[in-house]
C-alpha cells in the first residue's frame, strides 16, 4: 500500500493541470542509480500498464510496477513546503538511508 497526503495529491493535480494532461496518472517508480544506490521515479504516464497496482486518491491515480513495489511498498508520499525547501518528501519504511536530496536511497 502507498499512501499520498492530501496535500500530495493537490500539487500533483496542480502539476496535470498546468501541464494540460488528462487522463493516465503518476507513475512511481524506483530505478537504479543515484548517490545512495537507488532513485525514484516520478514522471506523468498516459496509461498504466498490465501489471500496475493502481492507487487512487480521489481523481488522481499512482501506478506502480511490481518490481518497484517491493521498495515502496507503505511509503508515503507527501508535499513540504518551507523557507529553505518546497517539494515532494518521500517517507519510505524501506530506506535504509537517503542522500540530502532527498531522491536517492538505499534499501
Amino acid at each position: 500500500m502507498i499512501q499520498v497526503t492530501p496535500k500530495a495529491v493537490a500539487k500533483i493535480r496542480e502539476a496535470f493541470a498546468r501541464e494540460g494532461v488528462s487522463g493516465g496518472g503518476l507513475r512511481l517508480g524506483v530505478l537504479g542509480g543515484g548517490c545512495s544506490g537507488l532513485t525514484y521515479q516520478f514522471k506523468y504516464d498516459p496509461k498504466q500498464r498490465p501489471t500496475d497496482q493502481v492507487f487512487e486518491f480521489g481523481d488522481v491515480r499512482i501506478f506502480v510496477d511490481p518490481k518497484s513495489m517491493l521498495y515502496l511498498d507503505g511509503m508515503t508520499l507527501d508535499y513540504k513546503e518551507s523557507l529553505m525547501y518546497s517539494g515532494f518528501a518521500f517517507d519510505n519504511p524501506h530506506a535504509k538511508k537517503s542522500c540530502g536530496c532527498g531522491t536517492s536511497f538505499s534499501a
